[in-house]
């Protein structure tokens, strides 16, 4: 079928070259009226050409990349997020979550989602147990949360998930008929909420995919330290996905993921008072993980964002406007 709307208003492409070609794409894409947009699609284009000219980069070898994409999404599912372990494995979870929710003492630190979070995990009242793994070593994991002026804050829902005592999440099980070892708690009037965990154990992340042949190919190990991963979301309150990592973890250096951060590093302790044993439904003895969480309001996170933002873009000499929030050269609104 022939075209039907012919551009009128760009000159003509061609004779493009290797020095002309970036040009040309910015200049097509300078027809989008999304101010945000454009700009994005302008910074991947440059960096994306200026890699290719840099590294002179072979037609196998881009075609090997394609390839490996394509890959990504074949092997990728409802339970198994191919590409969100990509992200993970080359930082960019990581660098994107400290954009995006930025945190300045006291508020806790974020880290990465990971691939194994799901969203059919069951409410639970405090004290429920995670995990059926009748071979695991059990956590008390007593918390509380807090706002950045030290109030409680309840009613956060607080979505949790950690995996077993092989170092498998209930979604790598190819029998699975139901979340384990994840549920969804309320925080009570004081800010407080617990639950019954394992201690949690290093794992390899999947190495039977694409990202698993990646990191054999760059000689990197697929090891995660143990952790408790933790979701805390209330209206009004910059969302929070942290982990908890205890320490001492052979891997707690070297997390594939880039997910470990000193001030998520916490020490487990024992439940040594039998009123305490009592008051929380476990054997003394029991492993104790206690923590303090400090949300950020909407407000401080957006206006912490702003500012980081905008010395982000003075570092690189340009003058910054924001859309949608987000920023954009001045020169390219």
């Amino acid at each position: 079928m022939p075209p039907t709307d012919i551009p009128t208003s760009l000159p003509p492409m061609k004779d493009l070259t290797t020095e002309n070609l970036t040009d040309n794409v910015h200049l097509v894409n300078s027809q989008c009226t999304d101010p945000r947009l454009r700009y994005l699609l302008e910074r991947i284009v440059t960096h994306l050409h200026t890699f290719c000219l840099e590294t002179r980069l072979s037609t196998e070898e881009w075609n090997t990349g394609i390839q490996f994409l394509t890959q990504i999404g074949q092997i990728s599912d409802d339970l198994r997020h191919e590409m969100i372990l990509l992200s993970d494995t080359l930082g960019v979870s990581s660098l994107v979550d400290a954009i995006n929710h930025p945190r300045q003492p006291p508020a806790t630190e974020g880290t990465v989602l990971g691939p194994f979070h799901t969203h059919d995990a069951e409410d639970m009242d405090h004290g429920a147990v995670l995990h059926s793994d009748p071979d695991a070593t059990r956590l008390l994991v007593l918390c509380t949360i807090k706002d950045s002026a030290g109030n409680p804050v309840p009613d956060v829902k607080v979505d949790v998930w950690e995996g077993d005592s092989k170092g498998f999440y209930d979604v790598q099980n190819p029998g699975r008929t139901g979340p384990d070892g994840r549920g969804v708690l309320r925080s009570d009037k004081k800010g407080e909420f617990f639950f019954q965990a394992i201690v949690p154990v290093p794992y390899p992340i999947p190495m039977d995919g694409p990202v698993g042949r990646m990191l054999k190919a760059l000689g990197r190990h697929p090891n995660r330290p143990g952790h408790v991963h933790f979701m805390l979301d209330k209206e009004g309150f910059d969302l929070l996905i942290t982990a908890l990592y205890p320490r001492g973890d052979p891997y707690e250096t070297s997390d594939p993921v880039f997910g470990v951060k000193e001030s998520l590093v916490v020490d487990l302790s024992t439940v040594e008072d039998e009123e305490m044993a009592t008051k929380y439904g476990v054997k003394l003895g029991t492993k104790l993980l206690t923590y303090d969480f400090v949300l950020l309001s909407d407000q401080e996170a957006r206006e912490l964002r702003k500012k980081n933002a905008i010395e982000a873009m003075q570092k690189q000499g340009r003058k910054v406007v924001f859309h949608n929030d987000l920023p954009i050269p001045a020169e390219n609104s």
